[in-house]
């Protein structure tokens, strides 16, 4: 099952030709999205995601994004999905044809969750590190990299998913030039020592995450300590659980890292997925 509904509001038919050949979102990635989670017809963080898609158009300098036709047209799809429970929603937002008038392409676009997905809360994950090749510092120094913007161009992301499954992983946890810890290809990295919660900084050059924020607020109102700081790679293996936090797959944890099993955080999980629910 999907839904397709245009940025003007027209739903669509998602097994029909839409895009044009020369749409630079398509030949070149030159374009931004945001994939939400839907849940019994409430989307979930909407607003960072609009928020975020915002950002992400700017530091391509696209048009901004008319906040109220996609609120809308995520609206429409909601509606039109025939099923209780959960869905995927990715927001897509091109340039446009390369040889059009100008005027970007937007889309919405409604998805069933994958069947890994929903295992792999249950189950937990295992990880490998993989060098991303950059220094934080060159954020600043370099925003044509577009480091910290969710755009089209995942061929990166997508390759080192595959040599992580090469390696008998599921997922990727990157890492900087100075060691420090980044991001996973679709995921945020949590750390957990005690009650406090850790999470790499933006301004390392990756993506503020959208699902780890819902849970940092439901754990400061908790009690908790929540910080946002840069921490090594080593230190993954020191804490008491390793997450990685998505839209789709929440808060799912980490049980081996690099082939080595880390310890068990199941328990932890769970609280951390209960804090997360809270939010709804």
């Amino acid at each position: 099952m999907r839904v397709l509904v245009m940025l003007d509001g027209t739903l669509a038919d998602p097994d029909a030709p839409h895009l044009r050949v020369d749409d630079l979102g398509l030949i070149r990635g030159d374009g931004v999205f945001e994939t939400v989670l839907v849940v019994d017809g409430a989307p979930r963080e909407l607003g960072p995601h609009l928020d975020r898609l915002a950002r992400s158009a700017r530091m391509l300098d696209l048009p901004e994004p008319d906040r109220a036709a996609w609120e809308r047209v995520t609206r429409v799809v909601i509606d039109a999905w025939p099923e209780p429970g959960e869905m995927a929603l990715k927001l897509v937002y091109t340039r446009g044809p390369e040889f059009g008038d100008g005027t970007p392409t937007g889309f919405a676009l409604g998805l069933p969750l994958s069947p890994k997905a929903l295992r792999n809360r249950e189950s937990g994950v295992s990880a490998v590190t993989l060098a991303r090749g950059f220094d934080p510092d060159i954020v600043e120094r370099a925003p044509w990299l577009l480091l910290g913007a969710k755009t089209l161009s995942y061929a990166v992301n997508m390759a080192a998913m595959r040599h992580a499954e090469a390696r008998g992983a599921d997922e990727v946890i990157f890492f900087a030039a100075d060691d420090s810890v980044l991001e996973g290809p679709t995921s945020t990295a949590v750390l957990v020592n005690g009650r406090t919660l850790r999470t790499p900084p933006p301004s390392s050059g990756i993506l503020p995450g959208t699902t780890q924020g819902a849970l940092f607020r439901a754990a400061d109102r908790a009690g908790w300590t929540t910080k946002v700081e840069p921490f090594s790679r080593a230190e993954l293996a020191r804490g008491d659980g390793l997450f990685l936090a998505s839209s789709v797959r929440k808060i799912t944890r980490v049980h081996t890292l690099d082939g080595i099993a880390l310890p068990d955080s199941g328990a932890l999980g769970a609280e951390l997925n209960a804090l997360y629910e809270s939010e709804y």
